[in-house]
């Protein structure tokens, strides 16, 4: 049985999509340099120059598609890991060392988080609404303290984000410790108890894992 032109017409137009979306996360990755020409951004991602304007408008809503397709992968990868754990507490502190950790087997998306504007990370896709769902049900569990999530947000993703660029400038620092010692801090700051926050930021990622 053939395949009905209408969804040959589709899969390729999500081939050459991605393909664009691809390029763009290469080049993000390699520099964060966004003033490249669409000419060029079309021979990387091996395509024609006017298919480029039958997905995007313009390179920033292609930069910022290759971002959310980047903090999406990430995000999917931690959730893959964090599956059964129930505890917001632990998810946000598992989260944010299973992202130091993630440094290393995703070293393209960790480059393209440290290039990109913050603004970009914290849209409404990928890493943030995950975040704030932890936040949300901690706080209606009465695990957090009843802080603005907004804010409670805003302060996760720029630690994150500080964190990241600790792995990115490959520093003196052992990124595993630095990744615990700042999800104790965000979970103090979120409302535990210090050693309730040492316990729960410092407890096994094997189930995790």
């Amino acid at each position: 049985m053939s395949v009905p032109a209408a969804n040959r017409f589709e899969r390729r137009r999500a081939v050459t999509r991605q393909a664009l979306v691809r390029a763009a996360r290469q080049i993000l990755a390699e520099s964060g340099d966004t003033s490249a020409s669409i000419q060029a951004i079309a021979q990387r991602a091996d395509v024609g120059f006017g298919s480029f304007y039958n997905h995007f408008t313009s390179k920033s809503d292609l930069f910022d598609a290759a971002v959310h397709d980047a903090v999406e992968e990430f995000a999917q990868a931690i959730d893959e890991r964090l599956h059964g754990v129930d505890d917001p507490a632990q998810r946000l502190a598992a989260g944010v060392r299973l992202s130091a950790r993630l440094a290393e087997s995703h070293p393209e998306i960790m480059r393209i988080l440290c290039h990109s504007e913050l603004g970009r990370i914290c849209a409404g896709r990928g890493l943030a609404p995950r975040a704030r769902r932890d936040v949300e049900q901690g706080i209606a569990a009465g695990r957090f303290a009843p802080v603005d999530p907004v804010i409670a947000l805003s302060a996760l993703n720029g630690s994150l984000l500080a964190l990241l660029e600790l792995w990115f400038d490959k520093s003196e620092v052992d990124i595993d410790q630095a990744a615990a010692t700042l999800a104790e801090m965000l979970l103090h700051m979120l409302g535990l108890s210090p050693d309730d926050a040492r316990d729960v930021a410092r407890s096994s990622l094997s189930a995790a894992a």
